[in-house]
């Protein structure tokens, strides 16, 4: 019997030990330890950060779930597609009306959609589109527009700042359960 390397069996053990939903750990709103400027820039290099991820994929492995009862890859691009879309819409809700209350909506359900089955090439289209105005929407903002708010029916109200925070962490997660489950499966 061989004994494991003892770099192999740290990250085998640190795998094991990792929860798969939380690739780079939960978001706390209270834990921001980027500025502004660089909030931006991940949004900035979502699209091709999300593509480099999934470069080079058969669909097969477009179709494998980044963890036991988790979304697949296909349905994880198109749910990253699905949220920024909405989050750009709650930005524009905010600079534009007085704390408005958004909807949020089922992310389950909708993965569960037909459309989620599609080609991952539309959404990353979308991710282009959506970011691109995002970026140049969130770098025109002054102090004050980063302080404007809007409700979110379960969150409680958001600053556009939090809700910059927040989608900063999502790309940076959503992005890592894919190069995660690569560096698993050996992709």
């Amino acid at each position: 019997m061989t004994t494991p390397h003892p770099a192999s069996a740290d990250v085998t053990a640190k795998l094991r030990n990792q929860d798969l939903r939380y690739p780079i750990g939960d978001f706390h709103a209270d834990v921001v330890t980027t500025t502004r400027a660089q909030q931006i820039d991940t949004l900035r290099q979502l699209p091709a950060k999300l593509r480099e991820a999934v470069h080079g994929l058969a669909e097969a492995q477009l179709d494998t779930p980044y963890r036991e009862g988790g979304w697949t890859v296909r349905q994880l691009v198109h749910h990253v597609a699905d949220s920024h879309t909405n989050s750009y819409i709650r930005f524009k809700l905010a600079l534009t009306e007085a704390n408005p209350t958004i909807k949020p909506y089922d992310e389950v359900a909708w993965a569960a959609l037909p459309d989620s089955r599609l080609p991952i090439a539309l959404s990353l289209a979308i991710l282009d589109g959506i970011h691109a105005r995002l970026v140049t929407l969130l770098e025109s903002l002054d102090e004050s527009d980063f302080a404007k708010t809007f409700r979110h029916p379960e969150r409680g109200p958001m600053t556009i700042a939090q809700n910059l925070a927040l989608y900063e962490w999502h790309s940076l997660h959503h992005t890592a359960h894919i190069t995660h489950l690569r560096e698993r499966m050996g992709w």
